[in-house]
């Protein structure tokens, strides 16, 4: 009986599952909720029931975990709003009855943000957007779960906790108050303010000062209330504004994990307001004043000063004589729009008038100047000790606070006469004199007439002078005085007076007592007017000036401007110029203005002269003057042509090696003195290379033998007529052009001889051959003479080698014959040529240098010098005797015993003169002093 009754139940539950099963496919999207779906039938399924049971399909649903976790429904779920962006916050988790795969899906009100993204699949949600829950602190959103025929949607509510993200900040900003000064301690002053929205403690604010210690004010930690301290007060004239910094700190809180304290802060400005609490305050104090035997009764004496202590609203102050009486001011004098009622101004005057000083003195109770009121020699003591005191007037006009100083007046009937300066006319404070600058270091200024005087007697009548101006320029003569004495001036540094500094002078002179207690004292000014000398150089801006010019610069032509200056005046200022030196022919400079320019004439030259070097010269009217060095370059123009040697050159070439051309550019300057080398013209035209910058020209490198040129020479005879043109760089270019002759020879024909070789090589340059002929025939003939001085005096050194002498008698005649040798001239013969001394008769009118007179006997050869060896082809050098001449050797004829002497040919050699003029003044000499004949 159970079990039909259990089997029945179970068939009841099926069939209503079916049913619910084919509504939910039908609506998809529409979904009753527990316990609102329509009702099962229970009847007893069918065919149809049993084929809608198979078709059922269960619609997924999320799990709810409940509050606290992380994945389900969202139910009840909060977020901190300082949650980084991009964490994963919470995951979806549900599931399909099936088992069937499901997905999940969020969204938001199109009001709102979306701040979260969901992973469809596995339903992990993550922020996108920041969180502020003091603008946000509920976030709405859908989320759904889908298995793909059925989709179930919720909405959830998430609630955005605090975080203490939120500063502290005041309003009610700036905070300025008025405070007075006499404010009580701990009276409340002002108050700040501070909001936090954050909540909880981190929202809850609590003031501080940032500087308790040095503060006079404290703050309520709770209210912001700014108060001042116990036993603090407020002083105006010390300090007339206080600032207070006030810090307002949170109750801290967690912000991204950590404990966090925010604050702020804020500036208090408390100016204090004076109020009347300070005593009148004398200035200047103590106070003395003295009455001279000449004072004038009514005279002011000194005045007394004094003002209220409260410089920011200050009262007037009346003053008073304690000991003396009161200036009867009349009472409508204070009428004025500050004044009291006269009848409260004559009570004050009732309150402060006292005697005591019988009326000797008085005071003015407005302005506190003290006059004596009586005749200096009525006073009966010596001195007086007055107390003056000063009241202060409210704006009522009653008498407020009140301050007492005393005042100290001595009678003095001596010392009333102070120095005195006195000039021709009588006293006077101003003397003037006009004086050449730079005068000599210890003049007197005559034109001075000054006299100082003191009337006093005894110390009273002794005082100091002094000059008073800048210092060392004058020193003033004496420097005590007694009683009077003339003022002398006198000059103490004269570079120091100089009219370009300062055309004026001025100084004080001071006379002040030395021993009295007044140290009365005058001055007297001292006006020196200065005047100009010429004492300054004219000076150049600069001691070098440069200029370029171009070459072709016509004449005339501006080259540059110098600048002299002459601080001096007048004509000594004016200067003029002039220009002179080596390198100064060609320009001239205007005497006044400096400009220097060329000569109307002058044609420059870069290429004769590229720079000119000359000194301009400043001078004034005096002949004062200083000098610069100008330096001007000549700037290169292209105009000269390149130019051959020859227009027509012939040249012998050597099979193998280039012959060169050359052509030169007068130009100055690169570019315009650089040449281009070309052939312009040559048959046939594939002959010859030429390196356009050398010149050199060479076969091409196809032809290596005569035979190949034989075949293409036009006569067969080997010689070739180029033109070639040398071309320069400049602009605009020129171009010069040459006919060059060429015959070309190999190297068999040049191994015939030396000579022949050398003569083939140089047959382009005869020059070359003369020069290498010469140069053999000087190095032969130098080694000859210094070979040959050398042995001569060796040999007179040594006397080894002496003539044989001949005893002459002497001639009856007593005059002693002069000794002539005269040298004879060497031609220009061969370097193998050989010259000797002969002997000539004694005659005095003679000409040596004749050829036809004959030669007397020769001397015998002296031995050879033991340590010098003959050299190979040299002959030896013979002693010259007396009216000896010099005369070539002829060869295939050689003298018995010939003395040769080899003299190089070479016109103005300083050597060769040199030699022959010492050897001749060593002959003369020695036969002067032996007086025969040899």
């Amino acid at each position: 009986m159970r079990f039909l009754v259990l089997t029945s139940l179970l068939c009841i539950l099926l069939l209503c599952l079916s049913v619910f099963s084919a509504e939910g496919r039908r609506h998809p999207r529409h979904h009753a909720k527990p316990g609102k779906g329509k009702p099962c039938c229970p009847r007893i399924p069918g065919p149809d029931l049993m084929t809608q049971k198979a078709q059922a399909n269960f619609a997924p649903h999320f799990f709810d975990n409940g509050a606290g976790s992380t994945n389900g429904n969202m139910a009840l779920f909060s977020l901190p709003e300082d949650t980084p962006v991009g964490s994963h916050v919470y995951t979806l988790n549900g599931t399909d009855p099936e088992g069937d795969p499901v997905s999940y899906h969020i969204s938001f009100n199109p009001s709102a943000r979306s701040v979260f993204s969901v992973d469809p699949n596995l339903g992990n949600i993550t922020l996108i957007e920041e969180l502020d829950r003091e603008r946000e602190d509920e976030i709405e959103v859908i989320i759904s779960i889908s298995d793909g025929l059925n989709l179930v949607a919720e909405k959830v509510t998430i609630l955005v906790t605090d975080a203490n993200d939120e500063a502290p900040r005041f309003i009610q900003e700036p905070y300025v108050v008025q405070v007075p000064e006499d404010t009580p301690s701990g009276t409340s002053i002002a108050r700040v303010r501070a909001v936090d929205r954050d909540t909880g403690s981190a929202g809850s604010v609590t003031y501080f000062l940032k500087n308790p210690h040095s503060s006079k004010f404290s703050v309520d930690h709770h209210s912001g209330v700014l108060r001042l301290q116990a036993g603090a007060t407020l002083d105006y004239e010390k300090a007339r504004a206080h600032f207070v910094t006030v810090v307002a700190k949170d109750g801290g809180g967690k912000l991204r994990g950590a404990d966090v304290v925010l604050s702020a802060t804020t500036m208090v400005t408390v100016n204090v307001e004076d109020v009347q609490d300070m005593a009148p305050v004398f200035v200047g104090t103590p106070y003395y004043g003295y009455v001279y035997e000449d004072t004038l009764p009514g005279s002011e004496v000194l005045t007394v000063v004094a003002m209220d202590g409260d410089r920011g609203k200050p009262n007037r102050v009346l003053y008073s004589l304690v000991n003396g009486d009161l200036n009867e001011t009349p009472c409508e004098a204070w009428h004025n729009s500050t004044a009291p009622p006269c009848g409260l101004v004559q009570n004050f005057r009732a309150h402060l008038s006292v005697t005591g000083s019988d009326g000797a003195f008085e005071i003015n109770e407005t302005s506190g100047a003290i006059s004596v009121m009586q005749s200096p020699s009525q006073l009966r003591r010596e001195v007086y000790e007055l107390h003056v005191q000063v009241t202060e007037v409210s704006s009522a006009g009653t008498p407020a606070a009140q301050a007492m100083v005393p005042v100290t007046i001595r009678i003095v009937d001596l010392n009333n006469h102070p120095p005195t300066f006195y000039g021709e006319s009588g006293p006077q404070n101003r003397f003037e004199l006009s004086m050449y600058e730079h005068p000599p270091q210890g003049e007197i200024l005559r034109g001075l007439k000054i006299t100082v005087n003191d009337s006093d007697q005894g110390a009273n009548a002794k005082f100091n002078l002094r000059l008073v101006g800048p210092g060392g320029i004058f020193r003033v003569v004496p420097q005590t005085v007694l009683n009077e004495a003339q003022v002398t001036i006198i000059v103490e540094n004269s570079a120091a007076i100089d009219f370009e500094k300062s055309k004026v002078l001025t100084f004080k002179l001071l006379a002040i007592e030395v021993n009295t207690p007044e140290k009365f004292s005058s001055t007297a000014d001292v006006v020196i007017q200065l005047l100009d000398t010429n004492d300054n150089v004219p000076k150049f801006t600069s001691h070098y000036y440069v200029a370029r010019i171009p070459e072709n610069a016509p004449g005339g032509s501006n080259v540059l401007a110098v600048t002299a200056m002459d601080p001096d005046t007048g004509p000594w200022g004016e200067v003029k110029y002039s220009i002179y030196g080596s390198g100064a022919d060609l320009f001239l400079i205007h005497p006044s203005s400096g400009i220097i320019y060329t000569q109307p004439w002058a044609s420059l030259d870069a290429e004769a002269t590229a720079r000119y070097n000359f000194y301009v010269k400043a001078e004034d009217m005096e002949g004062r003057y200083s000098l610069a060095e100008v330096f001007i370059t000549l700037l290169d123009v292209n105009d000269h042509y390149p130019q051959f040697e020859e227009s027509v050159q012939e040249k012998t070439m050597v099979l193998g090696t280039p012959v060169k051309i050359e052509a030169t550019d007068q130009d100055a300057e690169e570019p315009n003195n650089l040449v281009d080398y070309s052939i312009t013209h040559a048959e046939p035209a594939n002959v010859f290379d030429i390196n356009a910058h050398t010149g050199e020209i060479w076969l091409k490198n196809s032809i290596r033998s005569l035979d190949a040129l034989h075949n293409i020479t036009p006569n067969g005879d080997l010689t070739w007529s180029l033109e070639v043109q040398a071309k320069d760089h400049g602009s605009p270019s020129f171009s010069t052009t040459a006919l060059l002759k060429i015959d070309i020879v190999d190297t068999e024909m040049l191994s015939r001889s030396p000579m022949a070789a050398f003569l083939m090589q140089t047959k382009d340059n005869p020059m070359k051959a003369v020069g290498v002929l010469a140069g053999i025939m000087a190095v032969i003939v130098a080694m000859t003479v210094l070979i040959s001085t050398a042995t001569f005096w060796r040999n007179k050194k040594s006397n080894k080698v002496q003539p044989v002498r001949r005893v002459l008698r002497k001639r009856p005649s007593p005059a002693p014959r002069s000794i002539r040798i005269q040298w004879l001239k060497f031609r220009r013969t061969k370097a193998t040529d050989k010259f000797v001394l002969k002997e000539a008769p004694p005659n005095e009118n003679c000409n040596n240098n004749s050829r036809g007179s004959t030669p007397p006997p020769q001397a015998p050869a002296p031995p050879p010098p033991p340590s010098a060896a003959p050299s190979v082809g040299q002959a030896p050098w013979t002693v010259p005797t007396v009216s000896g001449s010099l005369a070539p050797q002829q060869p295939q004829q050689p003298s018995p015993k010939p003395r040769a002497v080899a003299k190089r040919k070479a016109v103005g050699s300083p050597v060769q003169s040199a030699l022959v003029s010492e050897l001749r003044q060593k002959f003369e000499k020695k036969n002067v002093q032996s007086k025969a004949y040899f």
